[in-house]
C-alpha cells in the first residue's frame, strides 16, 4: 500500500524534528494533502521552475526540498508572483512541498553529516552541539501503598522518558514522619500525633517545559493533604545533534590534495572548489558545515580543525579570519555541500515505501563563468 502524505512528514519529522529549527526558519508541509497518497517523491535543494517541471512531469506526489520556498515571509502567493507560480502549479499537478531546512542542518542523518561523509570523515560530533532538552529530577515520598498510582500519573504526565526508554525511575524505601497540627486533614495519622510511615523515595526525570503538568499529576495522584517531594535543575549537557560536524580524515595529506579531493567527491556547480591556506599545510581533522557556514569559522577554529569546508566564503572575512589563526578555509559552494543530503533523504524516503529521485541538475544560481584566461609574453 502506499504512503500517505501524513506518514511522510511524520517519518521525516521523526528524523529531522521541527523543534530543531531555528526561530526564524519555515520548516515543514508548505502545500499537500496529508491523506494523499506521497509515493512518488523528488528530492531537491532549491524549488525551482526546472524542479517543478521534472517533478510534474514525472507524476511526482511530493517534492522534499532543504530550502523553503516561503522562508522570506510571502505576503501574496498570487500566480503571477515568481512563489505563487510555483505554489499555484504544485497544487494543480496534485504535488505537495515539503521543506526540512535547519532542523535538517543540526539533526544526524542531516545536511553536513552528509556532506562529512562525502569527504570520508570518521568519528564526526557536531560542531557547535546544542543542549539536550533540559530536565528536572523530581524526587517524591509517597506511602509506599502509594507508590505505583503516583508514579503512574507521572508517566502519564510526561515523566520517566529517557530516549528510547519509558516509564523509568528509581526508588528506595524508608521512614517517613510527620506530626499534624491544628489546621491539617491528614490522610494518615492524627492531629498532635507524631507520625511515622513506611514510605518510598520515588526519582524521575521529566522534561521542564511540563514542569507544571507534572506537578500537578503529582498532587492528585499522591494521598497527602501536603505531599513531600524536591524538583532539582539538571545541568545543561550536550547532546548528539547541533550545527556543522567535526572529524578526522584516515591519513592526513595536504591541503592542496585536501582541495583536490573534495573536488572530486563533492557534486560541483559551475565553479570549482577553491582554499585560503598554506597549500602545504597537512590537514586531518576537519569541520564542516553545509550552505552558507561563515558565522561558524570561530567554532571551526576551537574545534582544533586543520581545515574548515563550508559554502558562500566572503574576502574579508576570510581575510581576517586567516590574520586571527583560523584554519585553512575551503569554500565548495552552498548548493554543493549541501546536495549530498538529498542522496540521504532517497535513502529515507525508500525505506518507508516510497519511490524517491532526486534532483541532481545543480539549482547554484551562479551558471556562467569565464574560460582560461589568454596568456601573454
Amino acid at each position: 500500500m502506499s504512503p500517505r502524505l501524513r506518514e511522510v512528514i511524520d517519518h521525516l519529522e521523526s528524523i529531522y524534528p521541527p523543534r530543531l529549527a531555528e526561530s526564524w526558519d519555515a520548516v515543514g508541509l508548505v502545500c499537500g494533502d496529508p491523506d494523499e497518497p506521497a509515493e512518488k517523491v523528488l528530492v531537491c535543494v532549491d524549488v525551482t521552475d526546472a524542479v517543478v517541471d521534472a517533478a510534474l512531469a514525472d507524476g511526482v506526489q511530493l517534492i522534499v526540498a532543504h530550502h523553503p520556498l516561503l522562508m522570506r515571509g510571502a505576503t501574496t502567493v498570487a500566480a503571477n508572483t515568481p512563489k505563487g507560480r510555483i505554489l499555484h502549479r504544485l497544487i494543480r499537478g496534485q504535488c505537495g512541498l515539503f521543506a526540512a531546512h535547519t532542523n535538517a542542518d543540526k539533526a544526524r542523518r542531516g545536511v553536513s553529516d552528509a556532506l562529512a561523509d562525502a569527504l570520508g570523515l570518521l568519528d564526526t560530533v557536531p560542531l557547535a552541539p546544542e543542549p539536550v532538552d533540559a530536565l528536572d529530577k523530581w524526587v517524591v515520598m509517597v506511602p509506599e501503598g502509594n507508590a505505583d498510582q503516583v508514579s503512574e500519573a507521572m508517566f502519564q504526565a510526561g515523566a520517566g522518558s529517557l530516549g528510547d526508554y519509558r516509564d523509568c525511575q528509581w526508588s528506595v524505601v524508608g521512614t517517613g514522619q510527620f506530626l499534624p497540627v491544628d489546621g491539617a486533614q491528614p490522610a494518615i495519622g492524627v492531629l498532635g500525633d507524631l507520625t511515622r510511615v513506611d514510605e518510598q523515595r520515588v526519582e524521575m526525570v521529566a522534561p521542564r517545559r511540563i514542569r507544571e503538568p507534572v506537578l500537578a499529576a503529582l498532587r492528585a495522584a499522591h494521598p497527602y493533604e501536603e505531599p513531600a517531594f524536591d524538583v532539582f535543575e539538571q545541568a545543561a549537557v550536550h547532546g548528539d545533534v547541533g550545527l556543522g560536524r567535526v572529524g578526522r580524515l584516515p591519513a592526513p595529506m595536504s591541503l592542496a590534495d585536501f582541495v583536490d579531493h573534495a573536488g572530486r567527491v563533492l557534486p560541483q556547480a559551475s565553479w570549482p572548489v577553491r582554499a585560503a591556506g598554506d597549500p602545504a599545510s597537512s590537514i586531518e581533522t576537519v569541520a564542516v558545515c553545509g550552505g552558507a557556514g561563515d558565522s561558524m569559522i570561530g567554532a571551526a577554529a576551537a574545534s582544533g580543525a586543520d581545515a574548515y569546508v563550508t559554502g558562500d566564503l566572503r574576502h574579508h572575512v576570510v581575510d581576517e579570519a586567516l590574520r586571527d589563526g583560523a584554519p585553512a578555509l575551503v569554500d565548495a559552494g552552498h548548493w554543493g555541500t549541501e546536495f549530498p543530503w538529498c542522496v540521504t533523504v532517497a535513502d529515507i524516503l525508500t525505506e518507508i515505501g516510497c519511490r524517491a529521485t532526486i534532483f541532481h541538475h545543480p539549482t547554484d544560481p551562479f551558471t556562467v563563468v569565464a574560460g582560461p584566461k589568454e596568456q601573454h609574453e
